[in-house]
């Protein structure tokens, strides 16, 4: 099944009570690139990385009429966290902007994604780097706002780390004297994954989401 399959699944699937609309289309988004990549992270646990018993039987239920048995069966393996992974989990948590179950659970696929090679905006399904921003404004703001200078987010979330544990990320004694300053502010545009999905796979029938 491709992504943007898993997507339209989700959307059905999804409560109106959990978050806004903006919410459910992002979840949705992080949820289908996960899953349409699960073959090779063996479990949905793994791609997810979520370990919290109540999460997962939130995710379980939501999902319930749309997981096929085999999707299913694999929420119940146990995710190895990295230092990293963990080290941005605990950053996210704490600049959780109402504490609500929904951040918390952003909080734990944004580390995980995280770990990909992409453009975060890209290994979390989203359409956009536009997209990510807001998720960050309204979920993380007091973080968001700290990003004064628009840094890439994946740059910023490590800078940050960093800063908090007395080490420097790079030599350069300030972003604009530094040779690869392309790296941390450069272009993020690319394909999304939904554009990508829709390209490989012609002959599917059904529209990129668009938001109101």
């Amino acid at each position: 099944m491709t992504a943007i399959e898993f997507y339209t699944k989700f959307r059905r699937a999804m409560s109106n009570e959990i978050g806004t609309d903006f919410d459910r289309h992002v979840l949705a988004c992080i949820f289908s690139i996960s899953a349409s990549e699960f073959v090779l992270h063996e479990t949905l646990a793994v791609s997810f990385s979520v370990q919290d018993p109540d999460i997962l039987a939130w995710l379980k239920n939501t999902f319930a009429d749309s997981l096929s048995p085999d999707l299913k069966n694999t929420f119940d393996a146990t995710p190895v966290i990295s230092a990293e992974e963990q080290s941005l989990r605990d950053l996210l948590m704490r600049f959780r902007t109402r504490r609500s179950s929904c951040e918390t659970l952003l909080a734990m696929l944004i580390a995980r994604r995280a770990q990909r090679a992409n453009h975060l905006w890209q290994d979390l399904g989203l359409q956009n780097r536009g997209e990510l921003s807001q998720l960050m404004t309204s979920h993380f703001s007091a973080l968001a706002r700290r990003n004064k200078q628009d840094m890439k987010w994946k740059k910023f979330f490590f800078r940050m780390i960093c800063t908090e544990e007395g080490s420097r990320l790079c030599s350069a004694p300030s972003c604009h004297e530094c040779v690869d300053i392309h790296a941390c502010f450069g272009d993020e545009s690319g394909e999304s994954a939904f554009a990508r999905s829709l390209r490989l796979n012609p002959s599917v029938n059904i529209s990129l989401p668009v938001l109101a």
